[in-house]
């Protein structure tokens, strides 16, 4: 998991330039937003002050009808007509009949927004409509006929209409206004279209996509459904403010409410149109916001790629190095001249350090062969004197044919160990010079030293240090092997992966713990004065140089001494 470390510089250039520039952006957008919302505002009043003039108009308008309608009931006695059955005198009730249109017929045109008077009588179920000359011939008057006998005639129909205020209604999809009056079994009332109410508000500048319209008590609109539920814009205004509501383009909505009736007139604004009014210095507030992000972008990126980059490789090409590869080199890109010239002398620097670890690796590898020589100086004499004892003990008895075989290893012994220089052989001939070793002390040692080698044949062919497996033998010869008790040496090599495996165990009483312990923590055993276990420390040494971790000992009592040598599998 990547932990923020707050001192390094990448974090306190990013952090800085934030600190810098979020202020100045942060501002930038208050602005932006408190101008629009002041532009929103100032529209919003406007329009609701002209709602408001319009409304009143219409409220004038409509109140003018009320109130011609009220005279009409109280003054015109042909209305008593209609409230008696027809049947009891036919002609005085045509004569009433007749002279009631006229009269709604006549006043009708005075009044630019009305459609109809109508007059309907329950007894006789009669209905008089007296239009306006323009919608005279209108070819849906057979329609508002049987509206409106439908709604005088259900009462709960009738139930809808409110008799003391306007109500909206839709006849043949034309919406209308209508208010009814009842006097006894009369019903007196009038029609007007939404439309011609809406003339004034066609002529607001609300935008392109911009409406006026009217809304019912429920604050469903009575035209233009299918444009409303598209946009999903709602229509649910609070009256004194607006609305901002819309999915894929904002509008703003703004209604009043009538004062005559169950109905509200809308405006319906468009905000993109609303943005657009912006003073022309605000618009170059938004675009200096919106321009400061875009630098504030291109500046992290141009700190990213000319500072934090180049550091970045630097840092990665340090953490190879201090994992051990030292291989590792920084690519040079296009970078500028102070990253170009620390890259340089960075990489300059590695391969000096490089060659400097080689020269030193190879002087220690020089001075573990020279103590390879030493080892040997001082172990062949002592080991070429018990060789010559044996052999001058096997010519006296005349046992000619194990004088041959202790020739035979002793010629072998002795050419591998002059050419023991190398810095690998085969495990076979490390095994065969082991085998020659162990045959010659069992000349020294009869019937109380005993071998056994497990070793698969496809092993054999590789490459490891030598004299490691013959160093541990020895070790095993000086310290367990004597004339009073037989020992016998177990030496397991197997693969395990891509690794050599190499077991050397006896039978022995095992390691003492205190030299157990040190050569579990790889401290020196040698002995200054008898030059004792440097064998085995040349062994580690040599191994940690060759192989790095790549390798270990392991020192242990099973119950004897045990060492187990793991080497990487290494065919060249």
């Amino acid at each position: 998991m990547l932990s923020l470390n707050f001192n390094t510089i990448r974090f306190k250039l990013i952090f800085g330039l934030f600190v810098i520039m979020l202020p100045i952006i942060t501002f930038l957008v208050y602005n932006s937003y408190y101008s629009i919302s002041v532009v929103r505002n100032q529209v919003a009043q406007s329009s609701n002050n002209l709602l408001h003039l319009y409304t009143g108009l219409i409220d004038k308008d409509l109140n003018n009808i009320d109130t011609y309608l009220l005279q009409f009931a109280a003054q015109n006695a042909g209305l008593s007509y209609l409230e008696r059955p027809a049947e009891q005198d036919q002609d005085t009730y045509n004569l009433a009949q007749y002279q009631l249109f006229r009269e709604l017929y006549e006043k009708s045109n005075s009044y630019n927004a009305l459609d109809f008077f109508f007059a309907y009588s329950v007894v006789n179920q009669d209905l008089i409509l007296a239009p306006r000359s323009t919608v005279s011939e209108s070819p849906d008057l057979y329609e508002f006929k049987n509206t409106l006998k439908e709604i005088a005639q259900d009462s709960q129909k009738l139930s809808h209409y409110s008799m003391n205020r306007w109500t909206t209604i839709t006849i043949n999809g034309t919406p209308y206004l209508i208010h009814l009056f009842k006097f006894g079994n009369v019903y007196i009332g009038a029609l007007v279209n939404s439309k011609e109410v809406m003339v004034p508000l066609d002529l607001l500048d609300l935008g392109e996509n911009g409406r006026s319209l009217i809304v019912d008590a429920g604050n469903q609109p009575l035209m233009d459904i299918d444009f409303y539920n598209a946009q999903k814009i709602q229509l649910n205004y609070e009256r004194g403010t607006y609305l901002l509501t819309g999915t894929n383009q904002k509008y703003l909505v703004i209604g009043e409410q009538s004062s005559k009736g169950d109905f509200s007139l809308l405006a319906v604004i468009p905000d993109r149109n609303i943005i657009e009014q912006l003073p022309y210095t605000q618009r170059i507030i938004l675009i200096i916001t919106i321009g400061a992000v875009f630098v504030l972008i291109g500046a992290l990126y141009f700190l990213r790629r000319t500072v934090l980059l180049p550091i970045n490789r630097i840092i990665v090409a340090m953490r190879k190095i201090k994992d051990g590869n030292l291989e590792a080199r920084i690519v040079n890109t296009p970078i500028s001249q102070e990253f170009r010239m620390m890259n340089e002398t960075f990489n300059d620097m590695m391969v000096q350090i490089q060659e400097l670890k080689i020269n030193v690796y190879e002087e220690r590898l020089n001075n573990q062969k020279a103590e390879l020589k030493h080892l040997q100086l001082q172990v062949n004499p002592h080991f070429y004197l018990n060789s010559l004892n044996i052999v001058y003990y096997l010519a006296e008895d005349q046992n000619y044919p194990l004088l041959k075989e202790l020739s035979l290893s002793l010629i072998g012994y002795f050419r591998f160990m002059f050419r023991s220089h190398m810095d690998f052989v085969l495990l076979k001939d490390e095994i065969q010079h082991v085998q020659n070793y162990l045959r010659i002390q069992e000349f020294r040692f009869p019937e109380n030293l005993t071998t056994h080698f497990f070793i698969a044949e496809s092993l054999m062919n590789y490459k490891i240090p030598p004299l490691i497996v013959q160093t541990f033998i020895e070790n095993v010869i000086k310290h367990a092997v004597s004339l009073d008790e037989p020992i016998h040496i177990r030496i397991d090599i197997e693969q395990n992966v891509d690794q050599l495996i190499i077991r050397i165990e006896d039978t022995g009483k095992g390691f003492e713990p205190g030299v157990l312990q040190k050569l579990e923590q790889g401290i020196a055993l040698m002995n200054n004065d008898s030059g004792e276990h440097i064998g085995i420390w040349n062994v580690q040494r040599r191994i940690w140089l060759l192989y790095q971790d790549q390798a270990n000992i392991t020192f242990y009592n099973n119950p004897g001494a045990a060492v187990k040598i793991v080497l990487p599998l290494q065919l060249e």
